[in-house]
This record gives structure tokens, sequence and C-alpha cells, in this order.
């Protein structure tokens, strides 16, 4: 077994992966296969969403060698959480995930850090030679997208976004629906999700020790601790950080970045995006933006969609599909359909178009780990989504209409600034 603790020189390489430059993506990816048969896994960021990935990954054929948290007892909570599992104490735990990313044996890792360290520690695992499983959003604005576009297909390496319904029976039937035609043209998408995140106004708290807060803030702008921001200990809940906009995305990048990879999804516009995006009719309101896509295909960010629930309604000339997490309704002339299942041996026996069906997200991304293919979520898929994301946020932020180029991913006829596509980071935490 290689040694648990990286060399020097390659911590500080690491230091500075953020920051190198990339080459332009491919979708093709190395055949090589991981070097050990037992993957090696590390864990990084331990809030409620860490704590269950590592649930979920740790009954799978993997060994999870190391956990990282700034909070000491977050990581001695997971370490101790591993290491009965395993029955040993082997499990090592880092407050820096650049020692993490130093060691040899860890083939993968599993970032669920608040969304401002999603694509610095992505870029830097991938430099590193590791495989990526992402929590989403993948980035926290659209110049980290495309630089991790750009990375994976440089590294050669796999990433997985965390965008889970993509597994789920209930979206992947509602989107062949679609793409089949089982509703006629589509005309236009609901997603039930809004809100654009404010900038942080939280008073000081004394932080008490044990919580390294200048790495919690990294690229961030220097400001006091705050309890909502980061909660001490092995927390359960979702902490407030992402209402913020110097960590996270609002309910647009939250439940957003779930929403529309399904609209993307059902639209066949997984390498693509919005033509136009518009704010909603009443600035400062959460919900009403507005995208248009090439297609002639508007995709409304709404309150309150079927049955008061969340999720994706697609409708088309002939019908309609919503699907969310739990639930299903196929609608077309007098026929309704409440399960998923009835609806395909019905209308999609003879589909042409299938996509790809999934056991678990975290089974297809150790999969493609092995076999080297394209994940269901890949960095295209989740780049992609989380463009749409942050162009959300743009319009509502500024209460501008927004004209897009989501080829040349860049703004056109006048609209939009430069300046808006990346943020100002601090210290040498730059992408």
């Amino acid at each position: 077994m290689l040694t648990n603790q990286p060399s020097r020189r390659d911590f500080l390489k690491l230091g500075a992966a953020a920051a190198i430059p990339f080459i332009l993506p491919s979708r093709i990816l190395s055949a090589e296969t991981p070097p050990n048969s037992m993957l090696g896994v590390g864990i990084i960021g331990f809030g409620t969403q860490g704590h269950t990935l590592m649930d979920v990954f740790i009954e799978r054929d993997i060994k999870i060698l190391a956990v990282c948290d700034v909070d000491k007892i977050s990581r001695d909570d997971a370490k101790a959480h591993v290491d009965g599992k395993y029955g040993n104490k082997d499990c090592a735990a880092y407050a820096d995930f650049r020692e993490l990313l130093g060691r040899r044996d860890i083939d993968a890792v599993i970032i669920a850090t608040p969304d401002h360290w999603h694509a610095i520690i992505t870029l830097a695992a991938l430099k590193a030679g590791k495989d990526v499983y992402c929590e989403k959003p993948l980035t926290h604005n659209i110049h980290e997208a495309i630089e991790v576009m750009k990375a994976v297909r440089k590294h050669k390496r796999v990433l997985q976004t965390g965008s889970m319904q993509r597994s789920m029976s209930t979206f992947r039937i509602g989107c062949e629906l679609v793409l089949n035609g089982v509703i006629g043209k589509l005309t236009h998408i609901d997603c039930g999700f809004g809100g654009a995140p404010r900038p942080c106004d939280l008073p000081e708290e004394k932080p008490e020790p044990g919580l390294d807060w200048d790495l919690w803030l990294g690229p961030a702008p220097v400001r006091p601790y705050n309890s909502r921001l980061r909660p001490r200990g092995a927390h359960h809940g979702f902490p407030d950080w992402r209402s913020y906009v110097e960590y996270g995305g609002g309910g647009n990048c939250d439940f957003g970045a779930h929403h529309l990879d399904i609209a993307h999804w059902g639209m066949g516009m997984d390498e693509s995006g919005p033509v136009e995006i518009r704010p909603p009719e009443i600035q400062g309101d959460s919900y009403g933006c507005l995208l248009t896509y090439a297609n002639g295909v508007t995709v409304r960010n709404v309150k309150k969609l079927e049955e008061d629930r969340a999720g994706a309604l697609f409708i088309g000339t002939e019908g309609k599909v919503w699907a969310d997490r739990d639930s299903f309704k196929f609608v077309r002339g007098s026929e309704t359909i409440t399960s998923q299942n009835v609806a395909a041996q019905k209308y999609l026996r003879d589909a042409k178009i299938k996509l790809i069906r999934t056991r678990s997200h975290a089974d297809d991304f150790l999969a493609r780990v092995k076999d080297r293919g394209r994940t269901v979520a890949s960095e295209i898929e989740g780049a992609h989504t989380a463009i749409a994301c942050h162009l959300v946020n743009l319009a509502c932020i500024h209460n501008a209409t927004i004209k897009w180029d989501p080829k040349k991913m860049r703004f056109v006829d006048g609209t939009g600034d430069k300046k808006w596509l990346t943020r100002d980071y601090r210290r040498t935490w730059k992408v």
C-alpha cells in the first residue's frame, strides 16, 4: 500500500491547481483504468449532504480512506463513522483539502462543500489525477463552469454532478415521453424553483476553537464568523450560506440546478442553454423568470406546479407530463396516467429515443470510473445547467434581459457585462 501522506512537493503543486490554464474539452474520455482493484475514495465537506453521500458510498465496493472538513468536530465525527463501519482506525482526517488530494492512493473524491468551493476543489482534484463526484450546482459562476469542462477533458477524468434526479425513473420516463413526441410538439416547461441570492449582511458572532474560518471563506471576501453560514460541529439541516451571493446561488441554484437540469434533459439541450433570459415582471420577485431556447421552447420558474408540488411540467400540443421525485402524471386527451411505469409500458415500448437508465447516481459514477465512460450527469450536463442557473440569477439581480450565445458561451446583442461571468477571488484561490 502506498503512503497515506502526500509529499511536500505534491502539496505545493496542488496549491496552485486552480490557477492553471486548460484546453478545450471533448466528449471522449481516456480508456485507462484505476490503479487499484478497490477504489480509494476521499470525501471533502461534512454538512448534511456530505454525511448523506458518505452513507451512500460507504455501502459500495470502495474504500473511504480520508475525510476532510475545516471544522475539527465534523471531521473527527466523520472519521469515527468511517472507522466504525470498517472496524479499524485507518481513516485519515484533514482540515485542508490539498493534503487529501496529495494522497496517491485516493482515486476519486466526493465534494460536498458550499458552492463557492466547488470549482476550486474540483479543478485541483482533476489536476491531481482524481475522478470527481461534485454536488450541484457544479460551480459558483459561469467562468468556473467553462473551466471545469475544459479541465475534465485535459486531465482525462470522470466527473459526476450530484444532479441525482437523472437517476430517478419519474424524471427519466417523463423526459423520454417528451423526446419521443408522446405529448406532441413541446411548447413550454414550468419548473418549481426560485429566489436569487443577496449580499451577506449577517452580524459577527464569536467563533469557537476548532474551526478554520479563514479556510471556510476561501475565495470569498473576509467577513466575521456567523453560525448561520457554518454551524459548529456535526450539524443537521442545511445552513443559510446558499442565500448569500458570496457563497451560493439562492433557490435558483438550489432546486433550479435540479429542475432546469431536467428541463434540459427533456428538451435534448444538455449541451446548450437559453438564448434569452428575462427577469420577473416584478423586480425582486423570487418567481417569474422566463428562459427562451433556440428551439422556441420557453421555461418559467413558478411557485406552484401540479398539486402544489415542485418538479418539472412539460406541456405540448397534445398533452403534458409532470415529474417530481415521488410523483408522476401524464395527461393526453381524456387519459391520465399517474404511474411512470404504466406510461412507459404503453407509450415507450418501441421508443426511438432511450435515455441512460441508472440504478443509482452513486453506482453510475463508480461504474463510469471503471469503464471511463460518460456519467449520466457529467461535467457537460452539470456545467450547462449551472450556467443556466447563473444566468437566471444575473437577470434577477441586475433586473435585466440577457441575450446569450450558448455555443460560444458569451453575452450578445449588447446585453450583460463580462464582469458578471466571474467573481473577485481572494488571495491565491483563483480560477
